[in-house]
C-alpha cells in the first residue's frame, strides 16, 4: 500500500514542494526548476517521486490505464530515425509485412478490451498515410465503434495533414500519436529525412480535425538536459492530453544499437519532469521501461498513470497479468471505464 492517503498529505514537507504546487495550480515552472530535477541525485529521487504524485493524485487518483499496441505494419519504413528497427537505415532482424487487414485490427481490439486495456492503438512504418491507408483505418475504427463503443481508439500513421485527420475523427478515431521524440536542437541528429516542425505541424493538424494530441519523447538517445527540457515546454505549448515517455531500448542493427540505455534515476527524474510540466496529461510510461526501469518499474507509477502492456511494435514488454499484479502491489488500481477527456482540456489544445 501506499504510505499516504492525499496529496496534501504529501505536500506537508519536501524539497519539491513548491515545484508540486506550482504544477497543482497549472502554473509552469521556469526553465531553471525544470533543469534542476534533471540534475538532482539519486538521494532526492524519493521526495522528487512523492512530489510527482501529489500531482498526478490530483488528476489521475490511483487509477492506471492499460494500453495495447497493434503493429498494423512492419518494418517497412523510408525514413531515416536512427533509434527505430523498421527504419530504412535499420539492419535489425524483425518481422516485416504489409497493412494486416480490418479483421485482424477488430481481433486486437477485441483482445486488447478483453485484456482490461482502456486504449487501442493501430501503428504503422511509414512517412506518412496514403488515401488508401486513411481509408483503411477509417473502416476498422468504425468496425471497433460498432462493436466496442467505449474503447479509446488511436492510430499512429507518421506525418499527416488535416483533411486526413478529419476522415479518422468521422470515423471514431479519438487519439493521433505523433511524437516530438526530442527538442528542436537536437531532432537533426536522429532524423534527416524529416524535420521537427514536420511533427509539430501533424500535432497541430490533428487538434484542428477535432481530434485529442498524443505526443511524447524518448528518453536516452544522446539529448542534453536543456533538451528534455524543452520538448516538456514545447509539449505544454502544444497542450498535449496524452503524452507517451519512452525510454531508449537500443536494438542491435539500428544507428543508436550501441548507445547505453539511460539509468532507472534518469528514467525516474525524466517522468517526474514531465509530470511537473504537463500536471494534467495521461502521462504513459512507454517503450524501454521494462528494460531501463527494471526492478524499479512500479515506481514509475508516482508520476504515470498509464501503461502499455502485452509489448511494443518490435520488442517484447510487460505482459498484462504481471502489470496488473505489480499495479495493485503498489496500491494502484487499474482503471475500469475510460477517462473521456473534459471540454476544457480539448479547448486549451484546440487553441494552440
Amino acid at each position: 500500500m501506499l504510505l499516504v492517503d492525499s496529496a496534501e498529505a504529501i505536500l506537508r514537507g519536501g524539497a519539491y514542494r513548491p515545484l508540486a504546487e506550482r504544477a497543482l495550480a497549472d502554473e509552469p515552472l521556469r526553465r531553471e526548476e525544470a533543469l534542476a530535477v534533471l540534475r538532482s541525485s539519486d538521494t532526492g529521487l524519493r521526495s522528487l517521486l512523492w512530489a510527482a504524485f501529489a500531482v498526478r493524485s490530483r488528476h489521475w487518483g490511483r487509477r492506471v490505464k492499460l494500453c495495447v499496441l497493434q503493429n498494423a505494419r512492419s518494418g517497412l519504413c523510408p525514413e531515416d530515425c536512427g533509434y527505430c528497427s523498421q527504419s530504412a537505415v535499420s539492419n535489425a532482424t524483425i518481422q516485416r509485412y504489409r497493412l494486416v487487414p480490418v479483421s485482424e485490427l477488430v481481433a486486437g481490439a477485441r483482445r486488447a478490451a478483453a485484456g482490461g486495456a482502456s486504449r487501442y492503438c493501430m501503428v504503422v512504418s511509414a512517412r506518412g498515410p496514403s488515401a488508401a491507408d486513411i481509408a483503411h483505418f477509417a473502416a476498422a475504427a468504425r468496425a471497433i465503434r460498432a462493436e466496442l463503443p467505449d474503447l479509446e481508439l488511436c492510430v499512429s500513421l507518421g506525418i499527416m495533414d488535416e483533411g486526413q485527420a478529419e476522415t479518422l475523427a468521422r470515423a471514431g478515431i479519438d487519439f493521433v500519436n505523433h511524437n516530438l521524440n526530442t527538442s528542436r536542437r537536437f531532432y537533426p541528429s536522429i532524423c534527416s529525412t524529416h524535420t521537427y516542425d514536420d511533427r509539430v505541424a501533424t500535432v497541430k493538424h490533428t487538434v484542428r480535425a477535432g481530434l485529442a494530441p498524443c505526443s511524447g519523447v524518448i528518453v536516452g538517445m544522446g539529448e542534453t538536459a536543456e533538451d528534455l527540457v524543452e520538448a516538456a515546454m514545447e509539449l505544454r505549448r502544444l497542450a498535449v492530453v496524452s503524452l507517451p515517455v519512452n525510454f531508449l531500448h537500443p536494438i542491435d542493427g539500428t544507428p543508436l544499437g550501441d548507445r547505453v540505455p539511460p539509468t532507472s534515476g534518469e528514467c525516474l527524474r525524466a517522468l517526474a519532469l514531465f509530470r511537473l510540466t504537463n500536471p494534467r496529461a495521461d502521462l504513459r510510461a512507454a517503450g524501454g521501461r521494462e528494460r531501463c526501469l527494471g526492478a524499479a518499474q512500479g515506481l514509475a507509477l508516482f508520476a504515470a498513470n498509464s501503461l502499455f502492456v502485452g509489448g511494443y511494435l518490435t520488442t517484447p514488454g510487460q505482459q498484462r497479468d504481471e502489470a496488473v499484479a505489480m499495479i495493485e502491489t503498489l496500491g494502484f488500481e487499474v482503471e475500469g471505464a475510460p477517462r473521456r477527456y473534459p471540454p476544457a482540456a480539448m479547448d486549451r489544445a484546440a487553441q494552440m
